[in-house]
């Protein structure tokens, strides 16, 4: 059936779970094993039918679009993966899945096309090997994994999720760069507002705006001199010949050590300031010295530098705190939040003055919505481990002194307060500007994006097959 575009973006989400979202690298459903699959042979015995086997067996070409294929297998593939994440059979057709293939094949066929469109395939495998780790961790085994995926061995594992990342990616940076330049001015965000019919506006849900306060154990000096002593050691033997892929497998202390301490890095990803300076400082096959970040010491080795990329690997070793410093660490917000709940000095107070996050420290321990720039969290959106403590609080009500910890396991202590909360309401224009913004900036986007497609399905060798000729598609793949 044809559908508007507004049907269409609600597709799109719908197919999120099995397919390439148009503004960020989600994952691909095929690479996906959740928790609740644990899937052995005998279960997919039982599941798979003799309908099944023979669809796979007798392959055909759906569709072709410039230098990519489209199997029938691919289709059937992509419904067998949205049903294994929960998405009904009859919330999508076999055209929608025609349709979403045949844009994800377009994209990445024009990136090929595309000078400025680079994949390496370094950062590819980096990516594949990645996946498989993850994923025979969830499944268990790798002949688990080689079972699910019905593969004889592990290099055909790797050839066809190499084969779909590369696909991906391509796919994804085609995406942005077609989008990189929309913007949106405050008038057609209001036009755009205005348009809504007032029963259609949407509805926010329970919002709330949250600061907080951290104190960390202090780390012994002699801890951090150990660290930095071990480092140089780590150091002059890299530059004496020994491998820095080795010692970050054998040493590092974060999830990176099981691929060597390889990562790809730009100037715009969300790391440690301290950490892109030094790596953004090196010369192509330069150590750098010891240094300190938010996590604790580094070395970094640049291996290559890609355009706007970096490929390097590094070494992170975290001071160890002890238990004095951990108790007086407690002790500390124990003392300032009773400063506080007594009224000696207010939580922005308190917050600039002895808050160890330099983050929020200067706003009062304010925390920002990452999703949208702005101080409002959706209560859905909270980290689950503090949801209750925050959805239980009153306003300007200040939490229990709770215990967290980093990505790198290091420990510290917090207290929050609920300094706005915003109840469930229809969208208004004044009140929830940054969320009606977003809204139409997505749909000038899409809109960019569907011009972008009609352009490209116009100049683009296109040929469709079998009963994909007789769908009803949104864009003109049959160029009628």
């Amino acid at each position: 059936m044809k559908f508007t575009i507004k049907q269409y973006l609600s597709a799109c989400m719908l197919l999120a779970l099995v397919s390439v979202n148009a503004q960020n690298n989600s994952q691909d459903s095929t690479l996906v094993i959740t928790d609740s699959d644990n899937i052995t042979r005998e279960n997919l015995t039982k599941k798979d039918t003799v309908e099944k086997f023979t669809r796979r067996k007798a392959d055909g070409i759906a569709a072709v679009i410039g230098d990519y294929l489209i199997l029938d297998s691919d289709i059937t593939k992509m419904r067998e993966d949205a049903e294994t994440q929960g998405v009904s059979s009859g919330e999508i057709t076999n055209c929608q899945l025609a349709g979403r293939l045949m844009e994800n094949k377009l994209y990445a066929h024009h990136a090929l096309q595309d000078t400025t469109v680079i994949v390496s395939d370094q950062e590819i495998t980096g990516m594949t090997d990645q996946q498989i780790s993850r994923m025979v961790s969830q499944i268990g085994s790798m002949e688990k994994l080689l079972d699910f995926y019905r593969k004889e061995d592990e290099q055909g594992l790797r050839d066809e999720l190499f084969k779909i990342n590369k696909e991906r990616r391509l796919s994804s940076i085609m995406q942005d760069k077609i989008i990189e330049g929309v913007e949106i001015t405050p008038e057609e965000v209001r036009s755009f507002f205005n348009r809504i019919p007032e029963e259609d506006r949407p509805k926010f849900g329970d919002e709330v705006e949250i600061a907080q306060l951290i104190i960390k154990p202090e780390v012994p000096k002699e801890e951090e001199d150990k660290v930095v002593d071990r480092l140089n050691e780590m150091r002059d033997e890299i530059l004496d010949g020994s491998s820095f892929s080795t010692k970050a497998v054998l040493y590092s202390e974060d999830a990176t050590s099981a691929r060597g301490g390889q990562m790809t890095i730009t100037r715009e990803d969300a790391l440690d300031k301290d950490f892109k300076q030094v790596a953004f400082s090196l010369r192509e096959g330069e150590v750098s010295k010891p240094f300190k970040s938010q996590f604790g010491y580094h070395i970094i080795q640049l291996d290559k530098v890609r355009g706007q990329k970096l490929d390097i690997r590094h070494i992170i070793l975290i001071p160890k705190v002890t238990e004095e410093t951990v108790k007086a660490a407690k002790d500390k917000i124990e003392d300032i939040r009773k400063e506080i709940v007594e009224g000696e000095i207010s939580f922005d107070e308190a917050a600039r003055k002895y808050s160890d996050e330099k983050e929020t420290r200067g706003d009062g321990g304010q925390l920002i919505n990452p999703k949208s720039g702005d101080t409002r969290f959706e209560l859905t959106d909270i980290d689950p481990m503090i949801y209750e403590k925050v959805n239980n609080l009153e306003k300007d009500e200040v939490s229990l002194v709770l215990m967290d910890q980093n990505r790198t396991g290091q420990k510290f202590f917090k207290i929050i307060t609920l300094t706005q909360r915003y109840p469930e309401h229809i969208a208004d224009y004044a009140k929830d500007y940054t969320k009606i913004k977003e809204l139409a900036l997505r749909e000038k986007q899409f809109e960019a994006i569907e011009k972008w497609q009609n352009e490209k399905i116009s100049e683009t060798y296109i040929k469709i097959n079998g009963a994909y000729k007789d769908c009803d598609y949104n864009s003109n793949w049959l160029k009628n």
